[in-house]
């Protein structure tokens, strides 16, 4: 196939044609190139990359287009061949191609005829060079509507961080939480529509969910279809962007059909691609479903496979990786999915298993993956030869044929290796896991490998949960990772969930409290620092606290910017909450506590933490401060708007009422100030939901107990600053709440002071005006003391009663208003009468009353925020303006020149002083709700006003332009243009408007006359208008019919909407305000002015000459003892936990609710009915094999009884006959779950994996059966390898030649080397000996040194593992053991302390480079008083045909923690190497030593009966 534009010699001229240049490239932003490893050539670009998940689609600026054009060559390359040697073999139309593949117009112009190469034959190491890539960009599949993606041609050496690096900075994708690697069928193949269904929900939904990338094939057949129509499906069904699946595509560049378009040296933006399945032939197409391609290029064309080396390195490399979000660390986990498949396939399983990759394989997908479904759940030696080959014939029926004996074998050892790591492997079986649960096998596929993982301690399962916390899969931490094979501590959760709490998982949150985590231990100083220092950019409260960092940068004049800290998010809070509150978190002293550090925490998050005590030891003079740690996490939660969070931490809240009254009055103000209308909108809605829980809570308790409720309201709480539930519910507005009838019935209690609240308002007005009164029946107190007729309590009680203060002012201010009436009418003389004075005396006691409101700071607010709280009052400001008025009046009027103008102001300021007679009405719940009403309708008057401005004048003025000629007197134009103009709207409409009624004796001609407006122009004859009398009236229609017509109905409507909307909250309007009328004369003095001059001197001489504080009542603000306090505080959170259940019941009772559940039932009904027909086979046939099984069973049983009767002399001289059929042993089927580990192995396994390690040399397949020299295998031709130890004095010879081999001396001492075995005589056959376990694949010495047995000895040093007291720790009622291990350099396991014994010595090499050589000696005789537990034939990977490994394992306990030879030991242990490690680790099953030694440490344990 013609293969244009290959050269990368492109003219600027045609780059048009080559590249597209439509679109642009992704949106980027920078992101840290610390996050990744990056090799020390790699060069880096200032192309910024994308913060968010996934942007790829979205188009960038030009600046980052052209940064990833330059990146991309200098760092990515392809191969060219640059030598043209014709093949044998041509192409698809018959044409001569080169060796590569490829025709000799598609190579290089000067790989035709290379003189450096000529004559020599084609080799691709040689001939195949690297050079800047040539196509890279987006891909746009052309006919498929806007179906964008990623591509890149690399070569097939490309590093995979490079590629690693292009994908996580460059396409802006961010790091996965899971590798999906998919593989199996290339080709396309028939699955049945309910499993492809399965797979394809379970596929997307765990992709979708955990964050993963899912890599495969990327072409358009096979596996890589199913995955791409997978996310088709899923894409389409969703329809928004955020729920893209990551799917890389990883394909050979010369397979991709039409990959010419893809060529484009500057980058393709978008490269326009047809995907073309009918002209594709032996190549194949790009799937257009998947998102990113990466091209492996090796040079070629046509050969498949090149990209597989490069997929493993980069799945490896990502694997490697270490992705931290949320606060969680976790290795990013891989996974293979297997379907169908062929033995490509069964490569990709092999390699994935030796490596340590989870594999599931889908059952019912075809050939390999239904092989080894097949023999999965069988036992190891019950996988035979026949039996694979009786497999291969079933689901390789059109391919059978090309598999020899050989391939047989091979595929049968492979088969072998892969089921016997059960821990890897997981069978999907469609009637097992359920219709759509896929991704729950996945999971449990990872979290199985994770658990049989070796690992020190707990570290698996902590892998584990950092898994689930960063899937947000909490369905899989309950099934799998909280259960009674795990005891979780509860310090050890506090990292993952201080990560669940940044990542906003509430289930997570919720799991972990159910857990026992507790907020008072994981809640410290440092934790909330930490939560605070890691909230989401885009948050407002986050912004405002840099605002406070940036203020405090310039007010320190520093260069650096402050680290957040507690007192900096005290801040913010209190312009949230109102500086009613006291600070949350006061500002430490430098003195006081050094800085903290704050630990990462998933490494070690400190989840111990101190007490506030020790953190701020606080003197009795500095402000207290209360932690919470409920409170805390509330807020923290709360100012992220995370409303499922914050609802769970609400729960666990005990000062419940007011923490919800807070979290409203926070969201609303947050509210104010968020500028995304959706998200203003949700606070809104979250703060109604807060003051409904409040309500709640308040309702429970005043049905249970009035008086304590309402203690409720008034107790000042400690933790939220010192205020109280009322409180905040008036600075949030929370009208709900306040009208509510316990609070409604708390006001009119501190309303009536001490008396009953039934007393009738006639009773309290007769015995204000005659109060002998009091001491009759007429008015009922309260508390029985004050019935009592002679007590003067009473008097005291009544007149200080707000009620009585109330209307004893309305009473003082009715005759003030009466007073200055008369004066102004009556009593206005030049000389102030006593009258007058008499005013002036009751105005100051008015003025000093102002005062006292100004400066009455019971809470220590400071002059500042009185001075703004007391301006903030509308009727206050209308008192300060009617005092100012009244003074400006007084001072005229005492000047004789002004009197006149004095008494004008003062009339003036007694209009004032009768407006502010409204605020008494407030109190009337009938007039109130009125009052309300009108302040609304006047600011709607207000804004009506501009309207109707713009009418007035704009008519006023062409009006007075057209009438009169160059007026020039100010007060006649305003006149004329305003005051008509606006009088007209009202119908005096000015006579000579229309020159009828005109009369030049009302006006002046020349404007002379200040009593009269100047004439309009006339004309000089008979002095009658000439203006256009047809166009006024015009505009008087047109002015009228707007401002009468449109305009004064618009101000009713507006008037009429006003009132229709208040009147609906008239009433928690008016009970809302009615606590400031309540709240006024509840702190005044109880003298009405002028009298109240004596309660000021009283308040004078205790403040200023006693120093005595003001005194808050206690009706409003209540201080409570601390075991009052506590027990008020557990009533409320029993009735808190009623209210939440209660809620509970009651969704599960809404009808919608019931239908939901409904629906799921059916579902589930309808999944099970559905089950159950794809079971009913099933259940057949295991039934029927468990009948053949029983049936073989008692032939067996019948078979022994008739050998027993035999054997005594009962025969009948008859056969015996037949025991049954094998059928069923070999059609049963083991759950691999349930699978009991094998027993000790017949045969060695570790000596026949197929890769011999420390070398490419592979061994020759041995299955099990063919393991033992006795059993024929006539295909038996393995490899030899022998290394050769240049660091070894003393080795066999590398050759096997006969002579060499002739001058050694088995089974007997050859010098210094010991050719004796522990099993006794072995065989030697040409010269060579014989394994006695039998065949491993592989002739010759491998890594040993010595032909036939190579001795070794591993002492197994022990302790007892004790507790700080010295007692032993026990596990399942056994003691537990610690066992001396170490790590030797360039190895990543651990192991014993031995190895190879060199000829002649005592000790192994590697123990006397742990041990001194001080030592040496005591540890030889150590090693005589040990107890030997093992001695013969170690299963080592070294071992060959004829050279292996045997040890003498011997166990050295140190009984005694005051052992002197253990602290001898432990004093002369060392490292000759600084890469040496040694530790005492805890004896597990888990622990990671190599599997030879753990079966040593399991010995031991036996021995001394010690748990494993």
């Amino acid at each position: 196939m013609p293969m244009r534009g290959r050269c990368t010699k492109v003219l600027p001229s045609e780059l048009n044609k080559v590249c597209s240049e439509r679109g642009d490239d992704p949106a980027t932003h920078p992101r840290k190139m610390s996050d990744f490893e990056v090799v020390p050539n790699l060069q880096q670009s200032s192309s910024s990359v994308s913060k968010s998940r996934r942007k790829a689609h979205f188009p960038s600026s030009s600046n980052e287009k052209e940064n990833l054009i330059s990146w991309i060559p200098e760092n990515i390359r392809k191969k060219e061949c640059t030598y043209f040697v014709e093949s044998s073999q041509t192409s698809d139309s018959g044409r001569i191609v080169c060796e590569c593949g490829y025709l000799r117009e598609q190579h290089l112009e000067d790989a035709a005829k290379p003189p450096i190469f000529l004559g020599k034959e084609w080799d691709p190491r040689t001939h195949i060079r690297e050079m800047p890539t040539d196509a890279f960009g987006d891909i746009h599949f052309r006919g498929l509507g806007q179906k964008m993606g990623k591509y890149v041609r690399v070569s097939s050496d490309t590093p995979p961080w490079v590629i690693y690096h292009l994908m996580t900075h460059h396409w802006g994708l961010d790091a996965p939480n899971l590798l999906i690697s998919v593989t199996g069928g290339a080709k396309n193949f028939i699955m049945k529509p309910r499993l492809k269904n399965i797979f394809r929900q379970g596929l997307v939904k765990v992709a979708q969910t955990t964050g993963a990338w899912i890599i495969t094939g990327g072409s358009h057949a096979g596996v890589m279809k199913q995955v791409g129509e997978a996310v088709r499906d899923f894409t389409l069904s969703c329809g928004h962007k955020d729920s893209e699946i990551v799917t890389i595509g990883i394909a050979t560049w010369g397979t991709v059909y039409n990959r010419e378009s893809l060529i484009c040296p500057m980058g393709g933006f978008p490269a326009e691609y047809v995907l073309d399945e009918e002209n594709q032939g032996s190549l194949s197409c790009l799937d257009s479903n998947h998102s990113h391609f990466i091209l492996v290029d090796d040079g070629t064309h046509g050969r498949y496979g090149v990209e597989i080396p490069l997929r493993t390195r980069l799945e490896k490399f990502i694997s490697e990786q270490t992705k931290v979000k949320g606060g969680v660390a976790i290795r990013i986990p891989i996974v293979c999915v297997v379907l169908e498949g062929g033995p490509g396939t069964l490569d990709t399983i092999y390699n994935a298993i030796t490596n340590g990759t989870p594999c599931v394989i889908v059952e019912g997908s075809g050939r390999v993956a239904d092989v080894i479904a097949q023999v999965a759940s069988l036992p190891v030696p019950k996988i035979t030869v026949a039996l694979i080959q009786k497999k291969l014939s079933v689901f390789f029926r059109d391919t059978y044929e090309q598999f020899t004996e050989g391939r047989v074998v091979e595929w049968t050892k492979k088969i072998q290796d892969i089921v016997r790591s059960r821990q890897l492997l997981t069978i999907f079986r469609e009637g097992k896991y359920g219709q759509q649960d896929v991704d729950v096998a996945i999971l449990q596929a990872l979290f199985k490998a994770s658990r049989n993982q070796d690992n020190f301690g707990h570290e698996n399962w902590d892998y584990q949960l950092r898994l689930a916390v960063a899937w947000n899969r909490v369905d899989i931490a309950r099934s799998e990772i909280f259960t009674d094979d795990h005891e979780w501590k509860p310090t050890d959760l506090h990292p993952v969930m201080a990560a669940a709490l940044i990542s906003n998982k509430p289930e997570f949150v919720k799991l972990f409290l159910e857990q026992g985590v507790r907020l008072k231990e994981f809640v410290t100083w440092d934790t909330l620092v930490y939560l605070y220092d890691n909230m989401a950019p885009s948050c407002l409260f986050h912004s405002k606290l840099q605002k406070v960092l940036l203020e405090e940068r310039e007010h320190t004049a520093s260069s650096k910017m402050p680290r957040i800290q507690l007192h900096h998010v005290s801040q913010v809070l209190r312009e949230l909450l109102g500086c009613s509150t006291q600070p949350l978190y006061p500002k430490p002293k430098h003195t006081e506590r050094p800085r903290l550090s704050i630990p990462v925490p998933h490494i070690n998050l400190n989840v111990q933490g101190t007490s506030l005590r020790s953190l701020y030891k606080r003197s009795a003079g500095r402000a207290t401060f209360t932690m919470d740690p409920v409170r805390d996490l509330l807020i923290w939660a709360v100012v992220q708007n995370h409303r499922e969070l914050a609802e769970i931490i609400w729960a666990q809240s005990q000062d419940c009422m007011v923490a919800a009254l807070a979290c409203s009055k926070i969201l609303k103000e947050l509210a104010k100030e968020e500028e995304d209308t959706d998200t203003t909108e949700d606070m809104m809605a979250l703060a109604e939901e807060y003051e409904q829980k409040a309500i709640g809570v308040f309702t429970d308790c005043y049905r249970k107990d009035e008086e304590r409720a309402q203690k409720l309201l008034t107790r000042v709480s400690e933790a939220w600053g010192k205020t109280t539930c009322l409180q905040l519910a008036l600075e949030a507005k929370n009208m709900n709440f306040v009208s509510h009838g316990g609070v409604q019935a708390f006001l009119t209690k501190v309303w009536w002071g001490k008396m009953c609240v039934d007393n009738g308002l006639w009773r309290v007005i007769a015995c204000m005006l005659f109060f002998p009164l009091l001491y009759t029946s007429l008015i009922a107190f309260r508390e029985k003391r004050l019935q009592s007729m002679g007590c003067l309590t009473r008097l005291r009680d009544f007149f200080t009663a707000p009620v009585v203060i109330f209307h004893m002012n309305i009473l003082s201010y009715f005759t003030f208003l009466l007073l200055f009436a008369y004066v102004l009418m009556v009593d206005f003389q030049p000389v102030p009468s006593w009258w007058e004075y008499l005013l002036y005396f009751w105005l100051f006691s008015l003025v000093c009353e102002e005062i006292r409101q100004l400066l009455y700071d019971p809470d220590g607010f400071g002059v500042v925020k009185m001075a703004s709280l007391y301006f903030k009052d509308f009727w206050n400001r209308l008192d300060i303006c009617a005092i100012l008025v009244f003074i400006t009046g007084l001072t005229c009027r005492l000047i004789p020149s002004t009197l006149y103008p004095g008494r004008i102001i003062l009339s003036l300021a007694f209009i004032i002083f009768c407006l502010r007679l409204m605020h008494i009405f407030t109190v009337s719940k009938t007039l109130g709700p009125k009052i309300i009403i009108v302040k609304r309708m006047m600011k709607d008057v207000f804004f009506f006003l501009f309207l109707l401005a713009v009418w007035v004048v704009s008519f006023g003025v062409a009006k007075q332009a057209i009438l009169i000629h160059n007026e020039e007197r100010v007060e006649w134009l305003f006149r004329g243009v305003v005051y008509h103009s606006y009088l007209t709207i009202f119908g005096q409409i000015p006579s000579y408007i229309d020159g009828v009624n005109f009369n030049i004796d009302q006006c002046s001609p020349n404007g002379t006359d200040p009593y009269k407006p100047k004439c309009p122009e006339t004309n000089e004859d008979n002095k009658k208008p000439i203006f256009p009398d047809w166009l006024t009236v015009i505009l008087l229609c047109l002015y009228l019919l707007f401002t009468n017509i449109l305009l004064l109905n618009l101000l009713i409507a507006m008037f009429n909407y006003t009132f229709q909307q208040v009147q609906q909250h008239t009433d928690q309007i008016w009970k809302f305000q009615r606590h400031d009328l309540i709240a006024e004369y509840h702190g005044r003095p109880p003298a009405p002015p002028p009298f109240i001059l004596l309660n000021h001197l009283q308040i004078l001489v205790q403040r200023g000459l006693l120093c005595r504080p003001a005194m808050c009542h206690r009706q409003l603000k209540e201080k409570l003892e601390k075991n009052e306090e506590a027990a008020l505080l557990s009533w409320e959170m029993y009735l808190k936990e009623n209210y939440l259940q209660n809620q509970q019941c009651q969704e599960k009772q809404n009808t919608e609710q019931k239908i939901r559940d409904i629906a799921q039932r059916v579902d589930v009904l309808a999944e099970l009915l559905d089950l159950d027909r794809v079971k009913r086979t099933g259940l057949v046939e295991q039934r029927l094999t468990s009948l053949e099984d029983q049936v073989h069973q008692s032939a067996q049983a019948l078979r022994w009884i008739m050998q027993a009767l035999q054997d005594h002399g009962f025969s009948s001289g008859e056969d015996v006959p037949p025991a049954g059929s094998g059928k069923a042993l070999e059609t049963k089927e083991f759950d691999l779950e349930r699978i009991p580990e094998e027993s000790q192995s017949l045969y060695h396994v570790l000596a026949r994996n197929l890769l011999y390690p420390g070398s490419h040399t592979r061994r020759f397949p041995v299955p099990d059966e063919k393991v033992p020299w006795e059993v024929d295998f006539a295909l038996y031709d393995p490899p030899t390898y022998s290394a050769e130890h240049k660091d070894m004095a003393v080795q066999d010879p590398f050759s096997l030649s006969l002579e060499s081999l002739l001058k050694i001396n088995y089974n007997t001492m050859d010098g210094l080397i010991d050719r004796q075995s522990f099993h006794g005589l072995y065989t030697v056959q040409d010269g060579l000996p014989l394994n006695p376990m039998g065949r491993t694949g592989l002739r010759g010495r491998g890594r040993l040194h010595c032909f036939g047995p190579n001795h070794a000895l591993h002492p197994v040093v022990t302790r007892w593992r004790r507790n700080l007291d010295g007692s032993i720790i026990r596990k399942s009622l056994k003691k537990m053991l610690e066992v001396l291990v170490a790590q030797y350099p360039l190895s990543d396991v651990w192991a014993l302390p031995g190895g190879s014994l060199e000829p002649g010595e005592t000790l192994p090499l590697k123990l006397k480079w742990i041990l001194r050589r001080e030592f040496w000696p005591q540890f030889q005789n150590l090693l005589k008083q040990g107890t030997e537990v093992h001695k013969g034939y170690l299963d080592d990977p070294r071992n060959t045909d004829n050279a292996w490994v045997e040890t003498v394992a011997v166990s050295v306990h140190f009984n005694s923690q005051n052992d002197v030879e253990m602290k001898r030991l432990n004093s002369f242990l060392q490292g000759c190497d600084p890469e040496l490690c040694i530790r005492w680790q805890v004896l597990d099953k888990r622990i990671p030593l190599h599997t030879n030694h753990k079966k040593l440490l399991h010995k031991v344990s036996t021995l001394l009966d010690a748990y494993y």
